[in-house]
């Protein structure tokens, strides 16, 4: 598929989400504002757009869901297609080959866990295989069952296009929808302006935002002993479900001004909001892409907010057959049960 080659759209960060559209020379195509990866019952696995029943756009069940289709690649030329189909299974939006956590950037968190700001973003690494999908188990193995683990909601920044050394001023045009040179958006809802260019071109923007929890093992992460195993504790299989879905920068335009918060079997022990963090998303994107390229699907887990389970008194940790949801406003709820593995003789 061959892109038209376009001037900016100017001032279209201001115009109503409710429809998306990029050019090609073939004509103009709507693009999506939010997504979801899912299975159908047909056993295939399809990116698509949620039909939602009620607003605010929000998976709340998903009896009776349907999602019409995404073709191409979410990272570069995709487009939203007329045909539906039923949801059986919800998966992780997308599938990172790496995650970069960022650890205590929120004020109130750093106070109840008595620790000082950083002066910079503190880096740890999830592999690609801490991934899990809504809905299911959060798989705690028995080198971790011994009253450790411990919730963290997270705001997830999905990388859109490779970024590396870029100033905090154009960070989220490599998340997506905040983007100049790449942005041939119109999210009017009747036909998009488009201004003919000869020198630039222009794939859509097509990532955004989700929900993670950033599970993590407490005493492996912490103790002396252990050598402060962050990615350790927090790298175990399943240890960082994501979803229920992505949501565009056309929708989310303020990132650091999002209710977050974490329900534990009904009861609500996070709520605050992103604009407590210490380092911003531009900031953080600029951060980590210094010296380092970021890739499309990276992605920055941007830490989490007070209200974790180690700091309470007495400590909250998840047990097995506990129901753990975190919510980010304008994106929903993640939702995932909790499963401990069966102990097994171990040397450590």
């Amino acid at each position: 598929m061959a892109f038209a080659r376009l001037r900016p759209v100017v001032g279209s960060s201001s115009l109503a989400p409710t429809r998306r559209f990029f050019a090609t020379k073939s004509g103009i195509m709507a693009q999506w504002t939010h997504l979801i990866r899912f299975e159908a019952p047909d056993g295939n696995i399809y990116n698509g757009q949620p039909n939602f029943q009620d607003s605010p756009a929000e998976i709340t069940t998903l009896q009776g869901l349907t999602a019409r289709i995404i073709e191409g690649d979410i990272f570069g030329a995709s487009s939203l297609t007329s045909k539906t189909v039923s949801v059986k299974k919800l998966l992780a939006p997308i599938q990172p080959s790496i995650y970069r956590c960022v650890g205590l950037n929120y004020r109130r968190h750093a106070e109840e866990t008595k620790q000082s700001l950083p002066r910079n973003p503190i880096l740890f690494i999830k592999p690609a295989s801490s991934v899990q999908n809504p809905g299911d188990p959060i798989r705690v193995p028995a080198i971790a069952t011994n009253n450790q683990v411990d919730y963290e909601v997270e705001l997830a920044v999905v990388i859109g296009r490779p970024a590396k050394d870029v100033t905090k001023e154009e960070a989220l045009s490599y998340v997506g929808g905040g983007c100049t040179d790449y942005s041939i958006l119109s999210l009017s809802t009747t036909t998009p302006r488009l201004t003919h260019s000869s020198s630039i071109l222009v794939p859509p923007a097509t990532t955004g935002y989700t929900v993670c929890n950033d599970v993590s093992a407490r005493k492996w992460q912490g103790a002396t002993l252990s050598a402060g195993q962050w990615c350790f504790s927090k790298g175990f299989d399943t240890f960082a479900p994501l979803g229920p879905m992505l949501v565009s920068p056309s929708v989310i335009t303020n990132p650091n001004n999002l209710r977050i918060g974490t329900r534990v079997n009904g009861v609500t022990l996070q709520d605050s909001s992103t604009s407590d963090m210490i380092f911003d998303i531009p900031t953080l994107i600029s951060f980590l892409s210094q010296g380092t390229t970021l890739q499309p699907g990276d992605v920055i887990i941007t830490g989490t907010p007070e209200g974790v389970g180690f700091t309470r008194n007495p400590p909250i940790f998840l047990q097995d057959g506990d129901d753990c949801e975190c919510f980010i406003e304008k994106i929903g709820v993640l939702r995932n049960n909790i499963v401990y593995e069966k102990k097994v003789e171990s040397k450590l």
